[in-house]
């Protein structure tokens, strides 16, 4: 309600006399049917319903009023619903059209919603932060995503830097959230409408659909999907609450060298996220957790092994050191690759590093930082600083570095 058209036509009331509708709406900067209105209303009294919002849909929407909801709630574009809806013999403005979608979405969001306190191991939700942008110091520019988990009751996090967000990275990241997080699976898992989890998203009309891979896997994982509804990011409020926090990463641009580098900041960061104190429990994550791991299912990685024997290449450049990041931990390979991009697989324990079609390393995944094979170490010492050493005393020293890396 405007109060100052309101004044000056209740001026023009007291003082009996008929106000020149025209010159008000241009001193208000209105319609003068607006002045109109307000002044009509308040000679039969009607004020309060001047008060009160126009909110009704607009009469020639009004029939197309579910078909309109029912294709948001696949999240639809309002110029896409526009065009369908004329297919269906819709003669009005697309204006008409957009304003009603922006309105129903914001309507949708701002739906109170209650803080539910979790109890431990019941729940957990899962999102991504997509598409980033970091430049290093050499500024080599770098786009990637940053995987979510959180559990619902510990609010423990676990974060993993991807280059894609297929459905094979889906279950690996998973994988991975579970084994970080006790080695234990929460009953229910929350996600939103990805196209890796979800085939069709609910509606008023549908139910959600899950894609039956990703069905199948969450069976053997012994959890149950839930995915959101749309235009509810609320449900998915500690996660939502991670992606925002995410954001620090930013400050790190230009300050980095190499993906190996970004990998390990992200690690830091989520080891710092779970070490600090919790706003909403007081305690930190990683205290908590411990409570939460005897509530988790146990997990066997054995039991989702037919997933991770089909896990997409990953493609790693290969370091000045003549490594390549995987997880945690970097793992060597000849130094002729040094710059070269190779492709990884993993299976059974065992990572695979290609070059083209040939496979020019392997190595058994472990938590050591550093994994070296000995032939490696001895190359890349030779090519540098140690090149003009014997090769028994070569040999000698490595053998002692090795050593040392194994009680890293």
């Amino acid at each position: 309600m405007r109060k100052d058209i309101l004044e000056g036509v209740l001026l023009q009331i007291m003082n009996e006399t008929k106000p020149n509708f025209a010159a008000l709406a241009k001193q208000y900067n209105c319609d003068y049917r607006t002045v109109k209105r307000y002044y009509e209303a308040g000679i039969e009294g009607q004020l309060e319903k001047v008060k009160e919002r126009r909110t009704s849909t607009p009469p020639l929407l009004k029939e197309f009023e579910e078909i309109i909801k029912a294709k948001l709630a696949l999240n639809c574009s309002g110029t896409s619903i526009y065009y369908f809806l004329q297919k269906k013999g819709y003669k009005g403005s697309y204006t008409t059209v957009k304003r009603y979608c922006r309105k129903y979405k914001a309507d949708k969001v701002k739906k109170a919603t209650i803080r539910i306190e979790t109890t431990p191991g019941l729940s957990a939700q899962v999102d991504w932060k997509e598409s980033l942008k970091l430049v290093s110091r050499h500024r080599e520019v770098f786009y990637f995503n940053i995987f979510l988990y959180v559990l619902g009751y510990s609010r423990m996090k676990y974060l993993e830097l991807t280059v894609d967000r297929t459905q094979s990275t889906v279950f690996q990241c998973l994988i991975n959230a579970f084994q970080y997080c006790g080695s234990g699976v929460p009953q229910e898992i929350w996600f939103d409408n990805m196209k890796t989890v979800v085939d069709r998203s609910r509606s008023q009309f549908n139910k959600t659909v899950f894609n039956e891979k990703f069905r199948q896997f969450a069976k053997d994982a012994r959890f149950v999907p839930i995915a959101c509804r749309p235009f509810r990011p609320q449900t998915k409020g500690k996660v939502e609450a991670l992606a925002r926090t995410v954001e620090r990463l930013k400050v790190f641009n230009y300050e980095f060298e190499d993906e190996a580098h970004l990998r390990q900041i992200v690690q830091e960061f989520m080891n710092d996220l779970n070490l600090s104190l919790s706003q909403a429990t007081r305690k930190t994550p990683r205290e908590l957790l411990l409570k939460e791991q005897m509530s988790l299912a146990p997990f066997n990685s054995t039991d989702l092994r037919i997933y991770m024997n089909h896990m997409n290449t990953y493609k790693r450049k290969v370091s000045i050191e003549s490594m390549i990041q995987y997880q945690n931990g970097k793992y060597s390979v000849p130094v002729q690759f040094i710059g070269k991009e190779v492709c990884i697989e993993v299976l059974e324990g065992t990572l695979f590093i290609y070059y083209g079609e040939q496979c020019i390393r392997t190595h058994p995944i472990s938590d050591h930082l550093l994994n070296y094979q000995r032939e490696d170490s001895i190359e890349i010492l030779r090519s540098d600083v140690f090149r003009y050493l014997e090769d028994e005393e070569l040999e000698r020293f490595v053998d002692e570095n090795l050593n040392a890396y194994d009680g890293l």
